[in-house]
């Protein structure tokens, strides 16, 4: 009896599996292609950016660096007196100020760096042969304080001159240079005014001097963040 060509119920054809009927095979899963974020907008245009300084600051390092990362943009140094430092910031983009300062609320204030207080006095005078001085070394000094004094009250037991305060630091310096008196300023005053007859001693415990870098809080630009990344260290390629 013949058998015939037709599979048995139940049974497969030979010849490996068969797929279920009416299933496909699942498409292949594309890789997502991540977009790439939209370059950040940088504004070349040519401007000047206004930077106060207060005597004594040296600013250099950073304005070199600003001259690098920013050479379309002319970085102007503008001299301010700390008396008068907090109306100058009205005419500027930021700048490098003494603490305390008026109206502190109304701006943004980065404490920089302290500066200590040295005794200047006479190339001549026997304090000088001292490494650094103490408040009882000037016991019955004459304390020439002038009137753009930047350290306030010291509490010294020093004596007042007898004749009118002096305008200026630089008056103060030439007037103790020769032998009168002693004057108490930050270090980088001291270095300004240099003079072959005059030198100065760290005065230990004596007040020391804040300098901030400060800007009008509503006039926060750019310009500002990014000298704020230079005097923060930031490189170019470093986030805000």
């Amino acid at each position: 009896m013949k058998k015939s060509g037709r599979p048995a119920a139940g049974k497969r054809p030979s010849g490996g599996r068969g797929k279920p009927a009416g299933r496909k095979a699942a498409p292949a899963k594309r890789p997502q292609v991540r977009k790439p974020e939209p370059a950040e907008v940088v504004d070349e245009a040519p401007r000047t950016f206004r930077l106060g300084a207060i005597p004594g600051a040296t600013p250099g390092k950073w304005i070199d660096a600003w001259k690098t990362r920013m050479p379309h943009i002319t970085l102007e140094l503008v001299p301010i007196e700390a008396a008068v430092q907090r109306e100058a910031l009205s005419d500027l983009d930021a700048a490098l100020v003494r603490l305390p300062i008026e109206r502190p609320d109304e701006l943004h204030v980065i404490r920089l760096y302290d500066e200590l207080p040295v005794v200047v006095a006479s190339a001549e005078s026997h304090l000088m042969a001292a490494e650094t001085l103490t408040a009882a070394d000037l016991d019955g000094e004459t304390l020439v304080t002038p009137l753009d004094d930047v350290l306030g009250p010291l509490d010294l037991p020093t004596v007042a001159p007898r004749f009118a305060p002096v305008p200026t630091t630089a008056d103060a310096i030439a007037t103790v240079a020769t032998g009168i008196g002693v004057v108490v300023v930050p270090m980088s005053l001291a270095r300004l005014h240099h003079r072959k007859d005059a030198d100065h001693r760290v005065l230990e415990g004596g007040p020391t001097s804040t300098v901030a870098l400060a800007w009008p809080r509503d006039r926060t630009t750019p310009d500002v963040e990014t000298f704020v990344g230079i005097v923060r260290g930031r490189t170019a390629n470093s986030s805000r």
